[in-house]
């Protein structure tokens, strides 16, 4: 089923995807919150979503043919959603669950406070680049950031993992050109952290084409929290 949402802001939009089972939406330009809160179904947007695309998420699956914009999966709770292009800041913010591909790059902020709660591990994977602040006060889950494609700088901007105190972050890269902050431990990633991403990896090339072994083949780089209180040192009682 189709539905063009050319002249729709988003209340409509959301009514309408509430009415309908799986669908395809033409003509996005800029609705926000499209698919805030769904479930149990399947729903591919052609065009450029706006902000919040899929916000607390609970269970569905969005598949982009295109670029979004800034917060994609606010909040997600669980489900999927998939960007065959670029997205904006502050991806996954405070995700909690499910999983976000992007096959592009990534803005400034992406992953910043998302966590992990018992069964609930949320995964981000970037494509290729990803601006300043990556993973800012991550709590949990699991970020990768493959830089591939066209880069002509570091695949990360300035001041990655800041506050960082849960979680782990993986980057194709041996990190030599980039400063982490003091609370956090950047090391080459061994066989076992190599392991825990594969099937990320693996699904990625399953979404956008690659050799996932290509991929694999490849210096990482792992980061993870060196204490749970990144605020430690601002107290005078510790």
């Amino acid at each position: 089923m189709k539905i063009d949402i050319t002249k729709l802001d988003h209340r409509e939009v959301n009514e309408k995807l509430r009415e309908s089972g799986d669908c395809t939406l033409t003509g996005a330009l800029g609705q926000r919150f499209i698919g805030a809160g769904m479930s149990g179904k399947s729903v591919t947007i052609e065009g450029t979503p706006g902000n919040a695309l899929g916000a607390y998420l609970n269970g569905a699956e969005i598949v982009v043919n295109g670029n979004a914009q800034d917060a994609v999966g606010d909040t997600m709770n669980a489900g999927r959603i998939v960007v065959h292009g670029n997205i904006g800041d502050a991806a996954g913010y405070a995700m909690r669950g499910g999983r976000i591909y992007v096959q592009g790059n990534a803005g400034y902020r992406a992953g910043i406070h998302m966590k992990a709660y018992k069964e609930k591990v949320p995964v981000m994977v970037i494509g290729g680049s990803c601006g300043s602040f990556l993973g800012e006060y991550q709590a949990g889950g699991v970020i990768v950031v493959l830089g591939l494609g066209d880069k002509k700088g570091k695949i990360v901007g300035n001041f990655p993992c800041t506050g960082m105190h849960g979680g782990k972050m993986y980057l194709r890269t041996d990190a030599k050109d980039i400063t982490f902050p003091w609370q956090v431990t950047a090391k080459p990633a061994d066989e076992q952290d190599l392991a825990a991403i594969r099937e990320y990896v693996g699904e990625y090339c399953e979404l956008f084409g690659g050799d996932a072994a290509e991929v694999m083949d490849s210096p990482f780089t792992v980061v993870t929290p060196d204490s749970r209180n990144p605020y430690k040192q601002l107290y005078v009682a510790n």
